[in-house]
């Protein structure tokens, strides 16, 4: 087209598209980058655990509870704090709404912190607190996501929702630590799927 001529109405929608589109992607939470971090949390996390369980253990001990512990922490604050980023766009009640949500992880994950660590020191057993702690915080995750996906209208989140709570199940059928590889290969290979194809489809 020629630059002294004025833009006809294709031309127009076509560049409104594009903007919209451009926008979009700005101020939506990347789920391709969500899902892979979340991916290698619980590949490496829950796979540490595994090989550091029990007598015949390939790694100590110690590494079993902390390298979970330290990237789930460390993979909620990336998720978190790429949401802030990208949602700064954000304004009116869709940022109350996103700040609330955010808000529920928190407050749910220090609830269940203070219930389960109650019910450990009431003479749980072991073997039985383990699967209590992984079940517990993969469903209320599960259940949040599952919330974020219908709130977002989002089919991804809503899918994640419900892989995390079916891991969670499958894991506490397997028991200890059968759990552990079920959340580390079933888990963490789910999200790294969700990641590929959401990165292909974005």
């Amino acid at each position: 087209m020629n630059p002294d001529e004025e833009p006809g109405p294709a031309e127009l929608l076509d560049a409104i598209d594009a903007e919209h589109r451009r926008i979009s992607q700005r101020v939506t939470a990347d789920p391709a980058v969500i899902n892979g971090i979340w991916a290698l949390a619980w590949f490496v996390g829950f796979g540490v655990a595994y090989l550091a369980h029990g007598p015949d253990r390939l790694l100590p001990g110690w590494l079993g509870p902390s390298v979970p512990a330290v990237l789930i922490v460390a993979a909620f604050a990336l998720t978190l704090g790429h949401a802030i980023r990208t949602g700064a766009g954000i304004a009116g009640p869709s940022r109350t709404s996103m700040a609330m949500y955010g808000g529920s992880w928190s407050l749910g994950f220090v609830c269940l912190t203070v219930v389960n660590t109650v019910l450990v020191r009431r003479g749980m057993a072991p073997d039985t607190a383990i699967l209590l702690w992984s079940a517990s915080s993969l469903l209320l995750a599960g259940v949040l996501q599952l919330a974020g996906g219908a709130l977002l209208r989002d089919r991804v989140l809503y899918g994640t929702g419900v892989w995390t709570m079916a891991s969670a199940a499958g894991a506490v059928i397997a028991g200890v630590p059968g759990n552990f590889l079920v959340l580390s290969l079933a888990g963490g290979g789910g999200f790294a799927l969700l990641a590929a194809w959401t990165r292909h489809r974005r």
